[in-house]
């Protein structure tokens, strides 16, 4: 029988993904709440929060760091940290 998967195939949870906008970007700004200011590299300022699974596996973001976000096409201004760069 084998195992069941979540998805019906990876493709369709890859292409959830793949509306997404990513941008790479420096943390100038920690608000309350798990907010945090990022300024990309295109220049624009972005409030975000971290995803998920960063907060799940505690991957601590301070000020200064190199971050990725992804960014929603419908509001630019809002976004998600996936990625901290080391």
């Amino acid at each position: 029988m084998g195992r069941k998967k979540k998805f019906r195939n990876e493709e369709e949870y890859e292409s959830e993904r793949d509306d997404h906008i990513k941008l790479e970007g420096v943390i100038t700004n920690v608000f309350a709440g798990g907010q945090f200011e990022v300024k990309t590299e295109t220049g624009a300022v972005v409030r975000a929060q971290l995803c998920g699974r960063m907060r799940k596996f505690r991957i601590r973001v301070i000020l200064g760091d190199r971050v990725t976000v992804a960014l929603s096409p419908y509001d630019l201004t809002h976004g998600m940290i996936v990625f901290r760069a080391k």
